[in-house]
């Protein structure tokens, strides 16, 4: 617990410093929220500016944001009128988030046991197959594995939507397209995990004591040979739950992807603030479980 809450206090001033990070960066960048927007009289921009307090010092700007934040306010969007980031966010991230943990689920659903299986039957054809096919869902992007989906399954069989966001059938072209990668990296961290372990001292120790192959594996060699895979799930998780541009935007998906890359070109600076910020909760979050979980599958950690 000691530990916990000491990590938690730690994310703190680490949150602190990535909103300025965020906050100033976005500004120093060329352009502005309103470069894009047809000539305006120099009264009303005067009005947007002060509206949204860019006539004040960048330190100015940042302290009213931070007093803000502080309630739980990431402010109003500067791209889209009369709507705030909350509001935004609170529309667009439950998307994202059934689509980004579904496709975790197909990830290590499919990568594990791929991996696994590859590594204790190293160098047979189970082996030549699996990686065969890891590697294969590597190279192949997702903006090149979505279209390909789309056109067998959605087009030429007709067995699933092609588009937008109305019933459980629309979400299996969507989470196939963002896990078809993840798969891959995941089967060649489960297979390089499980050969690591296979070798260590305390699975000829295990053998040695006469214990199947089958609790070699399971019950001794699968704890250890995961945790590869576990440290890669934190980032991962977090960078599917927060959605994915090119997948939303070729399903026209309703999710926080898009707003990810539009704010950004469109220099809505709160938006942008405010979906930095949601990645790095997340991500310090989910980092801290995946620590709390090697402390259980590794017992030296424990320890330690």
């Amino acid at each position: 617990m000691r530990y916990v809450l000491r990590r938690l206090a730690f994310m703190v001033p680490i949150l602190i410093g990535i909103s300025f990070a965020a906050f100033a960066l976005i500004r120093l960048a060329p352009g502005g929220p309103f470069d894009r927007e047809r000539q305006v009289p120099p009264e009303i921009e005067r009005q947007l500016n002060a509206r949204y307090h860019l006539d004040q010092p960048l330190w100015r700007q940042y302290w009213i944001y931070l007093g803000g934040l502080v309630r739980g306010d990431l402010g109003p969007s500067m791209r889209y009128r009369n709507h705030a980031v909350n509001d935004i966010i609170a529309a667009g991230l439950p998307v994202s988030l059934t689509i980004g943990g579904l496709a975790f689920c197909f990830a290590l659903g499919t990568g594990v046991p791929l991996g696994f299986y590859a590594a204790i039957r190293k160098g047979q054809l189970t082996d030549q197959l699996g990686s065969l096919v890891a590697i294969t869902a590597i190279c192949v992007p997702t903006f090149v594995a979505g279209p390909i989906l789309v056109m067998v399954f959605g087009v030429k069989l007709r067995w699933f939507p092609v588009a937008l966001w109305d019933s459980a059938w629309h979400t299996v072209l969507p989470v196939l397209t963002l896990g078809i990668y993840f798969a891959g990296r995941v089967a060649r961290l489960m297979r390089e995990g499980m050969l690591n372990t296979l070798h260590a001292g305390f699975i000829v120790t295990a053998r040695a004591k006469g214990l199947s192959e089958n609790a070699v594996f399971w019950r001794h060699g699968f704890r250890l040979g995961v945790l590869p895979v576990l440290s890669y799930s934190g980032p991962l998780l977090a960078d599917l739950l927060t959605g994915s541009f090119v997948v939303e935007n070729l399903f026209q998906i309703p999710g926080i992807g898009v707003f990810m890359v539009n704010s950004s070109l469109n220099r809505d600076y709160p938006m942008v603030v405010g979906l930095v910020l949601l990645y790095a909760v997340l991500l310090l979050v989910l980092n801290l479980a995946v620590d709390l979980l090697y402390a259980v599958l590794d017992p030296r950690v424990r320890h330690e």
